[in-house]
């Protein structure tokens, strides 16, 4: 009992949030291939974009805008740098590897693809140079959020509902911030910013899921082998003795 609880324990995607945020994870997915299709090789803001914020104009002053700039610094190489760090140190100190390697491999895998689509997509802001669909920034905010939130979500043993919302709402709450941040200082526009939070749903749900499957199918591997030894040389050692038992006869 208490190795499956540890294993229950040291996966990063509970077993109980496996569907919703499945189901979360496949209905983000069509949301950025409909926008990639919708602004591809654009150049300006749509519709939607217009609503929220002036076109590509600065919508904060002071102090906002210093707030703005603070949170778009932890998307920046240094500050992105920072929080992984810690967050690494975090996982080690709590003797968690795997969620170490979770957030290594979510995180990087989610800056890979937001790459990616910033090429296929071609959508620009500022200049034909400056690629902006889907925000990297939104996207990495978005991953450390829900990592973290997936981490707890398991540590704590919370049930499917009570999960979900905590991962559902650290993300949207990080998404928000970073997505606001990056409009409000004319580096996105809004559409960008749902793009990225909804690529950084998609590919940790994705990540945690392939590494949960790799490390239990690692786990199997000798626990079947050493399971199936033992019982094949009792098998033998029982049928040898009912020979001698039947030749002593």
């Amino acid at each position: 009992m208490s190795g499956r609880g540890g294993g229950t324990r040291e996966r990063v995607l509970p077993p109980a949030l496996r569907v919703p945020l499945g189901v979360a994870a496949g209905l983000a997915g069509l949301v950025v291939l409909a926008l990639g299709l919708r602004y591809a090789g654009d150049g300006g803001p749509g519709r939607v974009d217009g609503w929220l914020v002036p076109s590509t104009a600065d919508s904060v002053r002071p102090p906002w805008r210093y707030a703005a700039l603070a949170v778009d610094f932890l998307g920046e190489p240094g500050g992105a740098a920072v929080l992984m760090v810690t967050a690494l140190a975090g996982c080690l100190l709590l003797r968690r590897p795997r969620a170490a390697v979770f957030l290594l491999a979510a995180t990087g895998l989610t800056v890979a693809t937001t790459t990616l689509l910033k090429h296929l997509v071609g959508r620009t802001i500022h200049g034909a140079g400056n690629l902006s669909f889907p925000s990297g920034h939104t996207a990495f905010a978005t991953t450390l959020a829900l990592v973290a939130a997936l981490l707890v979500a398991g540590r704590r043993g919370l049930g499917r509902t009570a999960g979900t919302l905590l991962v559902l709402g650290a993300g949207l709450a990080a998404g928000l911030a970073m997505g606001w941040a990056e409009v409000a200082l004319g580096a996105h526009y809004a559409t960008d910013a749902l793009g990225g939070w909804c690529t950084a749903l998609a590919v940790v749900h994705a990540t945690a899921w392939l590494i949960d499957r790799a490390a239990e199918r690692g786990a199997a591997r000798p626990g079947t082998g050493s399971a199936t030894r033992p019982e094949s040389g009792t098998a033998a050692r029982g049928v040898a003795g009912r020979s001698r038992h039947g030749r002593g006869v």
